[in-house]
């Protein structure tokens, strides 16, 4: 099977959450796709202080907190794709998914025992915004740069959808979303993407 792993960085419940079930459903639809979801809502994820202990220990974990983290690294080292999505705040990601991203410093121990790792996976991102131009592109590119970081690679949604889904939620939650017809079908379009690009590499690399 191939994994397909989102990961939602809204704090609350609304219109982000909303959109990434969209995009997994969507992706399920992709023959021999499961998918998973993990919300950071409510999780309880210390600040990576650069302390380097996960490093000189070589674990692939965070090693001085015991906290929601923990939980989160394995499903993550295990999927064959990524579909990352985040409200804007100030233009960029949620602190909460900042966090998230940070906490992976252990993946060092990892690509310096095998660079290619992360080579045969594919990441997608999402955006959405309370106005129509604010600021998805700058958090979806702020996503995209995690990606880059682990060697991921990015797929794009295709026509209009050129690196990421932007999706216009009025405010109003996932109701507001729904109402962003043209949006919602581009994050739908990326987890499709996602899903298709997985299959064809998990299946290239099984010949």
């Amino acid at each position: 099977m191939v994994k397909i792993l989102g990961v939602c960085g809204s704090p609350r419940t609304g219109a982000t959450e909303y959109v990434i079930k969209e995009a997994l459903k969507e992706a399920s639809k992709v023959k021999d796709v499961q998918v998973e979801l993990i919300t950071l809502k409510g999780k309880k994820i210390n600040f990576c202080i650069h302390c380097d202990k996960c490093v000189k220990q070589e674990a692939d974990y965070c090693v001085i907190f015991d906290d929601d983290m923990t939980d989160l690294y394995q499903p993550f080292y295990h999927a064959d794709g990524y579909i990352v999505a985040s409200p804007v705040y100030n233009m960029n990601v949620t602190g909460q998914l900042a966090t998230f991203f940070n906490r992976f410093r252990p993946n060092y121990t990892i690509l310096k025992k095998n660079p290619d790792y992360f080579s045969s996976r594919v990441g997608g991102a999402i955006a959405v915004g309370g106005t129509r131009n604010g600021g998805q592109e700058q958090t979806i590119n702020a996503i995209l740069g995690f990606y880059y970081t682990q060697g991921i690679m990015t797929v794009s949604g295709g026509l209009g959808t050129y690196h990421g889904a932007s999706v216009w939620s009025k405010d109003k939650k996932a109701l507001g979303a729904q109402e962003d017809l043209e949006g919602l079908e581009n994050a739908r379009k990326i987890g499709r993407k996602v899903a298709e690009a997985a299959r064809l590499i998990k299946l290239n690399q099984a010949t």
